[in-house]
């Protein structure tokens, strides 16, 4: 059985980035739904957590899996289940990009304690600026654009 270790930093946000998960509440559930049904799909979720209008999700990809395969997996269901359960006031989306840069093994404690403290980064940086800071970067000036 071969044996891989490869974390992807994945980011999207909600349609036309409108801040549809309000509070922390619904945001806790949600992020809880993610990491449980990804779970059941074996898609190992390290971390997931966000704000009101966007995802931040560290994935371990299996052998088998695809990047493309494992954020419709995740995005398409998480809607469908948010929309199910009522969540948002509106019909709830996510944008169709996302952003998905590799992790190194010695960035992923790094990177775990950047997602975890989202609630604290967005007290003083706008989503804008968090994907201004991506593109200035990474180069995605393509993610801007949705």
């Amino acid at each position: 059985m071969p044996f891989i270790k490869v974390y992807i930093h994945f980011v999207w946000s909600t349609k036309n980035r409108v801040p549809s998960l309000e509070t922390k509440e619904i945001r806790e559930k949600v992020w809880f739904h993610i990491k449980e049904n990804a779970k059941k799909k074996g898609i190992f979720v390290d971390v997931v957590n966000g704000y009101k209008q966007h995802c931040h999700c560290m994935i371990s990809l299996g052998v088998d899996q695809t990047i493309s395969k494992t954020m419709q997996l995740i995005k398409g269901e998480s809607s469908f289940w948010i929309n199910k359960e009522g969540l948002t006031k509106e019909k709830f989306e996510w944008q169709d990009e996302y952003y998905g840069v590799s992790v190194s093994e010695s960035m992923i404690e790094k990177v775990r304690n950047y997602i975890l403290n989202q609630e604290v980064h967005h007290g003083s940086h706008s989503y804008d600026d968090e994907i201004d800071d991506l593109i200035a970067k990474h180069g995605f000036e393509k993610f801007k654009d949705k």
